[in-house]
């Protein structure tokens, strides 16, 4: 009887270490020790460290697309001739983009905020509200009536869902920029470090919040209102008493890159992006290969579906013909005469929806007639003009503010805001980052090997003068000049030259996608054109793109068998 009374202790006993132990490794499991230094992680103030593997969050609007090799440029047809999509390979990384064309909806978003913060009734913020606004006269036509959609296109509720139209690629631009604000905005009120509200209640044109300006300086976000923005404790728990029965001070920090929930910018797609997102070859490939080349976003060379279920209906909104927008009335080819609201038809396999019709949609590059792949050929993208912070005489970054409001006078002489309150003042980069740099000299590198003075055909290489002069450029494009005389007056140059040569200069861009005015052939994702970035029409549009930061895929891949 004794025997087992001390058998039934040990065995308690051991239970009791067994207990012990698990609740002890289980301990100091929940502690995480750094790689680099073996310091406990969660009790410093290592963000970086502490935040490691968090993956972005797509925003508000976009879908994933992930990156891969394509044959960019390579067309079926070129019946225009115009040898300016010569197939080359290039590789995107993966990013993010908008499922639809952005909306009047969401654009009347962005004015109606304009509104509130810059009342366009004041004579300094005039010009900005002004400025954002789309053009609604792109839609008259001098043997047309088209004043129903002058008159009612951007703003009555029927069109709500339909893509904008008459905005230039600059106000596209400004647009991306803000909803990137707006966007961080509700994210950094959601985790508690903006005060909750005060993106609707203490916005005004001197407290307003910009993401670059937050993560630079904190203090200087809402005008530096420090009631607004919060700190906050990255650990999420209260620091314990020590041993002397002290509580250590609080370490609160605001929110950094390193937190892992501010987004990359909203921005355009380039050109690479938006074709690669266009053609979805993802949706025939076969191991590591394509089964063959898609003229269409869509499978087959045919712009009906040939599916059962809507077997006949046109896949895009498109010009049937001439004098064809839409088909017989009853029953329509492609239900919409002019544009049509949004997912109107299938997507893309990408989950995109209208990358082919509707309207045409402005991308990020300025437009040249090459792909120069043997420059480059990952992420290629024509425009880099490369900035820095500027910094004031008190070795502060510069704010704008309402007093430095800065404007850029388009050509035909309307202003548009490229520097809002809050935001900080940008200048280009100078030899301090550019010496002895390999990647790039310049702060402006648009014309990168062709456009630059060694790419002009009167560039002699044995000319110890350098080459060609100023005046010989290789694009001989119209110059039209806009100026303000003594009286304030707008006076507009328009270049009247009979020895220009092309169209072609550092102020056009490229825009991509066939729409409701294009015929089929430029449905095909590889086709390109160009439009001056200060005008508008009634058939341009736009979406938003993000950068993809961290792994290529969204999902563990596994292999097929």
């Amino acid at each position: 009887m004794k025997v087992n009374k001390i058998v039934v202790l040990q065995l308690m006993m051991s239970m009791i270490l067994m207990l012990g132990t698990a609740s002890c490794s289980k301990k100091s499991s929940s502690s995480r020790a750094s790689r680099a230094t073996g310091w406990d992680v969660d009790s410093q103030n290592g963000t970086a460290a502490r935040n490691a593997g968090k993956k972005q969050q797509a925003g508000p609007g976009l879908v994933f697309v992930e990156g891969g090799t394509f044959t960019m440029g390579k067309v079926q047809d070129d019946v225009m001739h115009d040898w300016n999509n010569t197939p080359t390979q290039q590789h995107v990384q993966s990013f993010y983009m908008d499922e639809t064309e952005v909306t009047n909806g969401m654009y009347l978003e962005y004015l109606e905020w304009l509104k509130k913060v810059f009342p366009p009734t004041e004579e300094n913020y005039k010009n900005i509200y002004e400025g954002a606004s789309p053009d609604t006269l792109v839609w008259r036509n001098r043997l047309g009536y088209n004043e129903t959609m002058t008159n009612n296109y951007l703003r009555h509720p029927s069109y709500a869902n339909y893509p904008v139209v008459g905005v230039n690629w600059i106000q596209a631009v400004e647009f991306a920029k803000w909803r990137t604000d707006r966007v961080n905005e509700a994210v950094l009120e959601k985790n508690g470090y903006l005060k909750k509200g005060a993106k609707t209640q203490d916005v005004s044109a001197e407290s307003i919040f910009n993401t670059e300006a937050y993560v630079a300086s904190p203090s200087t976000t809402y005008g530096g209102n420090e009631e607004l923005v919060l700190k906050k404790n990255p650990n999420g728990r209260r620091p314990k008493a020590g041993k002397d029965g002290v509580v250590p001070e609080e370490k609160n920090v605001y929110a950094q890159r390193s937190s892992g929930i501010i987004l990359p910018e909203y921005r355009l797609p380039t050109e690479a992006e938006w074709e690669y997102a266009a053609a979805a070859d993802v949706g025939q490939r076969e191991y590591n290969i394509y089964k063959g080349q898609k003229k269409y976003p869509w499978s087959g060379d045919y712009t009906r579906s040939s599916k059962r279920k809507n077997k006949g209906d046109q896949l895009a909104n498109f010009k049937q013909g001439n004098g064809d927008y839409g088909g017989i009335a009853g029953w329509s080819d492609d239900g919409a005469d002019i544009t049509n609201a949004v997912k109107s038809y299938a997507p893309n396999d990408f989950g995109l929806y209208d990358m082919a019709g509707n309207v045409a949609e402005w991308v990020a590059d300025v437009y040249r007639p090459i792909i120069d792949n043997e420059a480059n050929d990952f992420n290629y993208f024509r425009g880099n003009q490369y900035a820095k912070n500027k910094i004031g005489k008190d070795g502060k970054i510069e704010i704008i503010t309402k007093d430095n409001i800065q404007y850029k006078t388009l050509s035909n002489g309307k202003k548009v805001a490229t520097n809002l309150p809050g935001e900080i003042a940008q200048v280009p980069v100078d030899e301090n980052e550019t010496y002895l740099r390999q990647n790039f000299t310049t702060s402006d590198n648009i014309n990168y090997r062709d456009g630059d003075k060694q790419s002009s055909k009167y560039f002699d290489f044995g000319d110890s003068e350098s080459g060609a002069k100023a005046d010989q450029s290789m694009y001989n494009s119209p110059k039209h000049n806009v100026t303000t005389d003594s009286l304030g007056q707008m006076v507009r140059k328009y270049d009247s030259s009979s020895k220009r040569t092309t169209l072609i200069d550092d102020n056009v861009r490229v825009y991509k996608g066939g729409s409701w005015r294009d015929r089929a052939y430029w449905l095909d994702p590889a086709q390109r054109r160009y439009f001056p970035q200060d005008m508008a029409t009634d058939y341009i549009g736009f979406r938003c793109a993000m950068s993809r930061v961290g792994a290529k895929a969204e999902k563990r891949k596994s292999p097929r068998n």
